[in-house]
């Protein structure tokens, strides 16, 4: 039987981010959890989630994007092949239109309904909520970061770590600490929604490309983490953003979750 917990956790596994902090999911890596081990069958589901989409007045393009991505045919051959990348709406309609006697299809209409449903509360946060929820989210995808690179073979994280803030911020993390005239270790504690968020893309997307190209040693994960964080900072860039060295310093995140709890309670009490 399978275990709900599981393959929750193995959904979120699978989840990615892009640039713009929107979670994505790979059609192809989605389609093994749903208990689909045919392309052209589970590219039918898709079809089906893409009408369903049509007729409930939603852009397509917007929500599934066709993407093409090299993959292993056997044990010595790498080929291109099509691929979907899929936004948490998208997967949603997938998970509905998917075979219902497969209780992985169940699983995964409650997951990513729930997934829809916290994504509506987000966007309703203040601006105080939102940088308290997207810290939380960089604390947990460090930790996955961090046991991705130790099972790569690092074993200097403090080397590791600096390598993506030079990537992302043009400069080591004494440098950025200095700049922003804050404490060590504040850095991440101190930053913005925008500075976290930008964060939180390269540490997601230095976790997927180790763990798909196989790198392995100090160097070469340490190398990944720089071209990443790189890549990012190149991003922003090309959008015209502030990078992350230039914005300034926020109240830090420990205050703003005692001001948050005062406010909370404060609200409890005046509806007593």
């Amino acid at each position: 039987m399978i275990n709900e917990i599981s393959i929750n956790k193995d959904f979120e596994n699978i989840k990615k981010i892009d640039e713009n902090g929107i979670e994505y999911w790979e059609a192809r890596e989605l389609m093994i959890l749903l208990g689909y081990d045919r392309w052209e069958n589970f590219q039918n589901v898709i079809e089906k989630a893409k009408k369903a989409c049509f007729k409930s007045n939603q852009e397509v393009k917007n929500h599934f994007r066709d993407i093409k991505k090299m993959a292993k045919i056997g044990l010595n051959t790498v080929r291109e092949v099509r691929d979907w990348k899929l936004d948490r709406y998208a997967c949603y309609l997938v998970a509905q239109n998917g075979d219902p006697k497969k209780i992985e299809i169940a699983l995964a209409q409650t997951y990513f309904a729930i997934k829809t449903r916290k994504q509506e509360i987000f966007e309703n946060l203040s601006d105080v909520d939102r940088r308290l929820f997207i810290r939380g989210e960089v604390a947990d995808h460090n930790k996955k970061l961090f046991t991705t690179a130790k099972n790569a073979g690092v074993s200097n994280f403090g080397h590791f770590n600096n390598a993506g803030y030079q990537g992302l911020y043009g400069m080591p993390l004494t440098e950025i600490e200095n700049k922003k005239g804050i404490k060590k270790g504040e850095l991440l504690d101190r930053a913005g929604t925008t500075e976290l968020a930008a964060n939180l893309f390269r540490i997601t997307q230095t976790d997927d490309k180790i763990k798909k190209d196989n790198t392995t040693g100090q160097n070469a994960a340490s190398q990944t983490h720089f071209m990443v964080g790189g890549k990012v900072r190149q991003t922003i860039k090309d959008i015209g953003g502030t990078l992350p060295e230039n914005l300034l310093p926020e109240k830090h995140i420990k205050e703003l979750k005692k001001e948050s709890k005062k406010l909370n309670k404060g609200k409890i009490k005046g509806l007593k």
